[in-house]
């Protein structure tokens, strides 16, 4: 489809022109090279971008390169914006990039606050004038569509603001441009900032009034919604919010504002809303800034809830805790983050999801073992689970339990461990041994108290999840006198406490199925033991 430049204000249509290959790569570090930027280009097009302003081609030759190949991929999809000072020379370069674009449009302006007229421009305000003038008559002689900036209009004079507009719009600008270059307005000023400009200014209503707020006091994207309420027809934002200090108006706020609060504003954009987290990761990749966890729309923890109030909510119905459903940013399902703050609704949702259908006094026995973990843990997760559930099923009904261990190694030193069996029928046996380390010692304390033949012919130790907090899990095989070999596994973020009671469950299945019951094993227990059975 074919992209209409026609720049007369609609009313229910707002046009998305981003910047974020201009004004976004200005953001320190954030520097792309051409084919980077024809990456992102072809991205901003899946989208439905409506302007991208592709760089500033007198800046340097990459910047000019990087305008003229935009052009050339865009074809007539969208308008291709390259930016430009106040200068004749800038507005050449600009003009020459463009020739390659279907839909050019040279993008030129000048300070208009008494901070920028005094202290970096040092002219007058009619000398600004005559420099705006002259610079878009320099323009139309290139394109018809030339848009005009009034740098910092936000801390300029409202009567000369209202001057400056209605002379570059006589002189053929079809967009003026009201930047917050600085981030300085306040929502209710800006917006009554755009709708005195709409009331004062002569021939407005031909041409469309942008807006280009920063985010320095975190008011971008309100100022943007608070000029579009008043007017403003185009919004000049970046992927990300990207940009120089606090950066620009974020464009998946405005858009996503503007579609879940169409009730308020009753505007629409062209933009393919699932494409925007697909479009966030690949600005984030190329520009090595990292979206902070909780950036509204794209971050990771946007659509993410940990709270068991809020959990059991969303698992309810998903508008008690979420206005926007994830897959229409193209970020897939909500995620319930498991953490100790999470109740039995989502860990029992999270397990059935994993294919458990587990009895309430199953699930009771998971979620103990679940919040010992979470407290360990700042997050657990689906292999997490799975290994709480295999531990819940090698403990069920198990002959002897870990209760408690206690270890000391190091060197110098000698491994000592110190273990607390409690059996079926609830009685507690203790002893300690030493060994060649701190697992062998726990195995020949645990071997002092069952006292069970057996070798132990494999030891092995994984971690089930990534981090440095991971779940260990521990693999062991002991082989019974009689040849048959028999597996335990046990999982803990302490390997130690994971190998105890790997190797306790190792024996109960060997007790198991050999019959060794829980009186054979302690009339046989050695007469060393350290403490005695003693009932609950």
């Amino acid at each position: 489809m074919s992209y209409s430049s026609d720049n007369k204000q609609t009313t229910f249509r707002v046009q998305i022109f981003d910047t974020t290959l201009r004004d976004g790569e200005q953001s320190p570090g954030a520097s792309m090279n051409v084919e980077e930027k024809l990456e992102i280009t072809r991205q901003l097009l899946r989208l439905g971008v409506d302007i991208i302003e592709a760089g500033f081609p007198a800046s340097s030759p990459g910047d000019f390169e990087a305008v003229s190949r935009i052009g050339e991929l865009v074809g007539d999809r969208a308008i291709v914006c390259g930016l430009t000072r106040a200068v004749l020379s800038d507005i050449d370069s600009a003009a020459a990039a463009l020739k390659t674009a279907a839909h050019p449009r040279i993008h030129t302006g000048i300070g208009v606050s008494p901070s920028h007229l005094k202290n970096k421009l040092n002219i007058t305000e009619d000398v600004a004038i005559e420099k705006a003038v002259a610079a878009v008559k320099h323009a139309k002689g290139y394109v018809d569509d030339v848009q005009f900036y009034a740098e910092d209009a936000a801390r300029a004079d409202p009567e000369f603001l209202y001057r400056m507009l209605t002379a570059v719009i006589a002189a053929g600008a079809t967009v003026v441009n009201i930047p917050d270059t600085t981030g300085y307005a306040l929502p209710e000023a800006f917006g009554a900032l755009i709708a005195g400009i709409r009331e004062n200014v002569p021939g407005i209503e031909d041409v469309t009034i942008s807006v280009h707020c920063h985010n320095d006091l975190g008011m971008a994207t309100a100022n943007t919604l608070a000029g579009v309420a008043n007017g403003a027809r185009q919004v000049e934002c970046t992927i990300n919010g990207l940009g120089e200090r606090a950066g620009n108006t974020a464009t998946e706020e405005v858009v996503m504002a503007l579609k879940q609060r169409a009730d308020t504003f009753g505007l629409e954009t062209g933009i393919a809303t699932t494409e925007i987290m697909r479009t966030s990761k690949m600005v984030s990749q190329i520009s090595s800034i990292i979206v902070q966890p909780n950036k509204a729309i794209v971050g990771a923890n946007a659509f993410a809830h940990s709270s068991g109030i809020h959990q059991a909510g969303i698992l309810k119905d998903r508008s008690t805790y979420e206005i926007i459903d994830p897959k229409d940013v193209g970020a897939g399902d909500s995620s319930i983050v498991l953490s100790a703050r999470s109740g039995h609704h989502a860990l029992r949702h999270r397990l059935e999801l994993l294919g458990y259908d587990l009895g309430d006094d199953e699930l009771e026995r998971v979620y103990k073992a679940f919040l010992e973990l979470a407290d360990h843990k700042k997050e657990v997760y689906d292999e997490d689970l799975e290994a709480l559930v295999n531990e819940a099923d090698r403990t069920f009904d198990a002959a002897f339990t870990l209760e408690r261990l206690q270890v000391s190694c190091g060197t110098p030193g000698i491994p000592t461990a110190t273990v607390e069996l409690v059996s079926r029928d609830g009685a507690t046996y203790i002893d300690s041994c030493h060994g060649n380390g701190p697992v062998d010692a726990i195995y020949r304390a645990i071997n002092r108290i069952l006292n069970v033949d057996n070798d132990l012919i494999e030891f092995s130790i994984q971690a089930v999840t990534r981090g440095i907090d991971a779940l260990g899990e521990v693999t062991i095989r002991i082989k019974a006198p009689d040849g048959k070999v028999y597996t335990g596994r046990g999982a803990h973020p302490d390997v130690i406490t994971a190998s105890a009671r790997a190797y306790t469950n190792a024996l109960n299945r060997l007790m198991a199925a050999r019959a060794i019951d829980i009186a054979q094993v302690a009339t046989q227990a050695p007469a060393e033991v350290s403490a005695v059975a003693v009932e609950e």
